[in-house]
């Protein structure tokens, strides 16, 4: 008998094997896990299984840094949609949508009703992220965050005030030893969302300021420097001793440049932070009931930091393309959700609730 065994043994262990097999793959497998409501809501609005779709998008430096990592996240999530967005400046963007050379663009300044009628198409603006912009400087030997009035401000910019240790940035500063070198004022060159943040405060602190430059996305310097990007302003400043220039936020913490604080508009020197930003942004949702468009440059509120805004995406109301139509949805319903627990990490504040909300509404006007 054992003779036997040992000569079918190997026969029986291969039945043996193959009545395993067949069980595993005859045995029902346990159920996938349910996709969470967002993640289901984003499959329903992605298309079919589309082939390495390419989004082309270009405009404001201002975000991105966070549209970068977001773009980067969603590509991993649909390894078959990829996003390419080039940051040349909000007045860039608004002319590669314009010409129809991008699917969608970016602004840091809301498009007025007169921009938009420039358009040969409809286009719906989604507010993204909050962020701020702050006077950075380099002065040899200060090593304390300068306080920066409203009114220092305006005349640095304006051309009248030349000398660091003039009295009117002094005495916002007791106990710095400042130098009298030329200030060496630095701005954008090029069509910049940032310029506007910055010249929409100026104008609203400063008369003067408000008529001889105004706000805009460019505008008539009256002295200065010009970086193309928040990354050239930033590069100028680290590079020329004596220097002034603004930048977003992140731009300053990424190169360690300093930053000043800046008197808001119940007279406290405010420092640029996430909880500063959002404190301007508390009374937005009332007025973006109608119209996300707003400003909130010298907000009130005792915390409230004075130069900062929303960031917009600008997408084409009506988009033929089916397929692009369906991941552009996709992408804003992502965005306003899971994407922005990504902000704080990267110095933006997120989106108050409110206001996601009274945007999700408007994802279903892109047809």
């Amino acid at each position: 008998m054992n003779k036997h065994l040992k000569m079918y043994a190997p026969f029986l262990l291969l039945v043996g094997f193959a009545v395993v097999a067949l069980v595993s793959v005859t045995r029902p497998s346990s159920p996938a896990p349910a996709p969470s409501p967002t993640r289901a809501l984003i499959m329903a609005l992605a298309p079919p299984s589309p082939t390495n779709v390419l989004l082309n998008a270009a405009g404001a430096t201002f975000p991105y840094p966070i549209y970068s990592q977001w773009f980067d996240v969603y590509h991993q999530l649909h390894p078959d949609v990829e996003i390419n967005y080039q940051s040349i400046g909000s007045g860039g963007g608004i002319q590669q949508l314009k010409a129809g050379t991008v699917d969608f663009g970016a602004s840091d300044m809301p498009l007025n009703d007169k921009l938009l009628a420039t358009f040969s198409f409809k286009i719906i603006q989604f507010p993204t992220v909050l962020g701020a912009v702050m006077p950075t400087y380099n002065i040899p030997g200060v090593t304390a965050t300068l306080n920066f009035t409203p009114q220092s401000l305006a005349g640095i910019y304006l051309g009248q005030i030349t000398k660091w240790n003039d009295p009117a940035i002094a005495k916002a500063n007791p106990g710095v030893s400042l130098p009298g070198n030329n200030i060496v004022v630095v701005h954008r060159s090029d069509g910049s969302g940032t310029t506007f943040v910055w010249t929409d405060y100026l104008s609203k602190v400063s008369p003067q300021w408000k008529s001889r430059v105004g706000s805009n996305t460019s505008v008539n310097w009256p002295v200065g420097l010009g970086g193309k990007g928040n990354e050239g302003v930033t590069g100028i400043v680290k590079e020329t001793p004596y220097s002034i220039g603004y930048v977003e936020l992140v731009y300053a913490l990424q190169t360690h440049l300093p930053y000043g604080t800046v008197q808001n508009s119940s007279g406290h020197f405010i420092k640029a932070s996430l909880a500063t930003v959002t404190a301007a942004a508390a009374g937005a949702a009332a007025k973006m009931q109608n119209d996300v468009r707003v400003s909130i440059t010298n907000a009130p509120g005792a915390n409230a930091y004075p130069i900062c805004s929303f960031t917009y995406l600008l997408i084409p109301a009506h988009i033929a393309d089916g397929t692009k139509r369906q991941i552009i949805k996709g992408f804003l319903h992502w965005m306003l959700t899971d994407g922005q627990k990504y902000t704080e990490p990267l110095a933006y504040a997120s989106l108050p609730d409110a206001v996601a909300a009274i945007e999700m509404g408007h994802i279903s006007e892109v047809n």
